[in-house]
């Protein structure tokens, strides 16, 4: 049995620009109250901020999920793309440009609300972080996040996708020297807030390559656990068509 299809472009393309937006309203937005409420506390303020970007990312998965697969990541609709177009399944390249274009645009969207509801006016950040560390720390952050992410949709377990991306990326704030952007989106989002969450544009240009890396990075180790990943590429991040029960096996 078939797959019935999956929700018209222009629906995918509307939850993949609020879902982007909401998710960087909410970075950049619990990063602001970090700083204001507690301001001589880095730590704190890094704690308050994934905490809130770990939860606020897993309720987004499960609001647009069903719609857009929730991707909100260039990266994840890229890979979509390269590991499901020798079965036929995912994401075809124009649908990937597509995804990227709401995807960028509603996380600059998002960047200006947070600033908005905070009063910070918005300015492009100045906060440098493109050392060799934090490159790596982005490396490292993402190809783990696409290894994640696949290994659930080809094991049948997407039903789990929210809180463990939610979770990878809450603890990636802190076991990775870059606080874990890995999302060249959201990385071009916050630009757009000169606050604790924003970064320069010289740093995010060289964020946005080495996410591209850890790409690349991802599909391989993908593929060597994982050889057929690909055939399930239409679940990714959470199952976006309507399928047979015949097909929702793990094995």
């Amino acid at each position: 049995m078939t797959a019935t299809p999956q929700p018209a472009l222009s629906r995918r393309l509307l939850a993949e620009f609020l879902g982007s937006a909401l998710l960087v309203t909410v970075v950049v937005g619990s990063g602001i109250a970090a700083q204001q409420l507690s301001p001589d506390d880095v730590g704190l303020q890094l704690l308050e901020n994934s905490l809130a970007t770990a939860f606020g990312l897993a309720v987004l998965i499960l609001l647009f999920g069903p719609v857009s697969g929730a991707h909100f990541n260039p990266v994840v609709s890229l890979a979509d793309w390269l590991l499901g177009r020798r079965t036929g399944r995912g994401l075809g390249l124009r649908d990937v440009a597509a995804y990227a274009v709401a995807q960028v645009a509603g996380a600059i969207a998002g960047s200006v609300l947070a600033n908005l509801m905070f009063e910070v006016g918005t300015a492009i950040s100045n906060q440098e972080r493109a050392t060799t560390g934090h490159l790596l720390g982005e490396v490292v952050a993402t190809t783990f996040l696409v290894a994640l992410i696949f290994a659930l949709a080809r094991t049948g377990r997407g039903i789990i996708a929210a809180p463990a991306v939610g979770a990878y990326i809450g603890a990636a704030y802190w076991f990775t020297s870059s606080t874990s952007f890995a999302n060249p989106a959201v990385t071009i989002g916050r630009i757009f807030s000169d606050t604790f969450a924003g970064i320069a544009p010289g740093s995010a240009a060289a964020f946005c390559i080495v996410q591209l890396v850890g790409l690349a990075v991802g599909v391989v180790l993908t593929l060597a656990l994982y050889p057929d990943a690909g055939t399930r590429a239409d679940d990714v991040v959470l199952p976006h068509r309507t399928q047979p029960a015949s097909d929702r096996s793990p094995s």
